[in-house]
């Protein structure tokens, strides 16, 4: 009989407590009865076998830099970390190609290759704190994305443990391959409820010319909107185009100096990276910030001050947790309708008389709208937050566009996808996971009593 790795697993109630949930707020956690501190695959394939014939929850994690909550235990569940895991195993420079372990630190992932003349795009805002294993199971975004891709753009390959214990390779190293339906694609951004990640082959590209910044200033967060999709139209794709609103400006400023105008209404932060057409490439960008109602366009002459400024930017969510609590949002919305979406949820703050931060990848049209709120408003909070998921919506946008699902977004996933979507994606979870065991209630829910639940992994 199976059972759980002694070595690598724990019950002590604070190490546990600890474990129990990501970063997250209001999401529910509950009490996990162990914890697996996984080193190696073995130790995932014994303590999926053991879950599985038992019948007990298991809950993926990695970093727990998380915001939707598809960390968090849930009620006698065993916690499956694979933060030590953090081995890279192999850097292929003719190949251009990474294959990792799933604790791996992005930022270091990056540096990693970076001494190898090689360049790892993506790039969350939280890359010095999140693993390649979380990128994966949430299909992560970044600064980067809008030239460059997802996460899920640069996975070549996974080794995934199976619900009950199997272990299987999906993807290939090869640049190109179609043989058999993409499974690499369904594990990328599924949260953990499919299998579980303890292998990825990543593609790199060469190194990037080091980039030029440009800043513009609006007296709206909505006029910045309106450049962004301005420029974009005009043809253009520069590596970063990145919005922060008055009040992200107001809470990043705490933490650092951005020497912005003291009445500046947002800011819209733009990079380029094609070495000596980076200037014209910039020049567009002034052209069109000016012409949707910029009051100054700075392009820095130094690459520091560059860093410096996209440095303060990635301090927004850290800024965020300054306040006594906050509910991040993750709508995407098509870029001509970013304007839209920016007045809107300047509307629906007004209406529930709470602080909403619009900070995020506007070259995405993906803004991260942060509900910024006292204790006592925690109601008003999530109206807001639910307003705002409407609104997405209703601007032909989606829920998330890079922190997934989770738990936080569960109940809005049925008003994004048909019912025939819902139904497939019910039926792949069954599939793969028919005693309902992997990240149960994350995402969506397998019905029960579906199918038969017949045991597939071989004696």
């Amino acid at each position: 009989m199976t059972s759980l790795p002694v070595g690598a697993l724990t019950d002590d109630p604070d190490v546990l407590a600890a474990y129990a949930s990501d970063r997250a707020s209001f999401c529910p956690s509950g009490r996990p009865s162990a914890l697996v501190r996984a080193r190696s695959v073995q130790d995932v394939v014994d303590t999926l076998k053991w879950a599985y014939d038992n019948r007990v929850p298991v809950v993926p994690q990695g970093a727990r830099t998380g915001l939707s909550g598809g960390a968090n235990a849930v009620d006698g569940c065993v916690l499956l970390n694979l933060e030590k895991m953090d081995r890279i195993v192999e850097i292929d420079v003719p190949e251009q190609i990474a294959v990792v372990q799933p604790g791996v630190i992005n930022a270091d992932l990056a540096a990693a290759v970076a001494e190898k003349g090689l360049y790892y795009p993506p790039d969350p805002g939280s890359r010095d704190i999140s693993s390649i294993g979380g990128n994966v199971a949430t299909n992560a975004g970044g600064m980067c994305c809008l030239k460059y891709g997802v996460t899920g753009d640069f996975v070549r390959a996974l080794q995934v443990v199976l619900a009950d214990g199997q272990v299987t390779r999906t993807g290939r190293r090869t640049a190109k391959g179609v043989a058999g339906y993409d499974l690499t694609r369904l594990f990328v951004g599924s949260e953990g409820t499919l299998g579980v990640v303890t292998e990825v082959t990543v593609a790199l590209r060469p190194a990037a010319a080091r980039p030029l910044t440009a800043v513009a200033f609006f007296d709206s967060a909505a006029d910045a909107g309106r450049a962004v999709a301005d420029y974009l139209g005009a043809g253009y794709r520069p590596a970063v185009l990145e919005l922060m609103d008055r009040t992200s400006i107001d809470a990043v400023g705490k933490l650092q100096d951005l020497g912005f105008p003291a009445d500046v209404g947002a800011v819209l932060i733009a990079q380029s990276d094609v070495g000596a057409e980076a200037t014209e490439e910039l020049k567009a960008y002034e052209r069109s910030a000016r012409a949707c109602g910029a009051t100054e366009v700075i392009v820095a002459d130094d690459p520091a001050e560059g860093d410096l400024l996209m440095r303060g930017r990635r301090l927004a969510g850290l800024a965020f947790e300054e306040y006594p609590a906050c509910l991040v949002e993750d709508v995407c919305v098509p870029r001509g309708r970013l304007a839209d979406l920016i007045e809107g949820v300047e509307r629906i703050a007004a209406e529930h008389d709470v602080l909403i931060a619009c900070v995020g990848h506007a070259g995405d049209g993906n803004v991260h709208p942060t509900v910024l709120f006292d204790l006592d408003q925690a109601e008003a909070a999530e109206r807001a937050f639910d307003a705002v998921m409407r609104l997405g919506l209703d601007l032909g946008g989606t829920i998330t566009g890079e922190h997934g699902v989770g738990l936080l977004k569960r109940e809005w996933l049925a008003e994004e996808l048909d019912d025939a979507a819902l139904w497939t994606h019910q039926q792949i979870k069954m599939a793969l996971d028919p005693r309902g065991i992997l990240n149960p209630g994350r995402v969506i829910d397998s019905v029960p009593g579906g199918r038969a639940d017949a045991d597939r992994r071989s004696s």
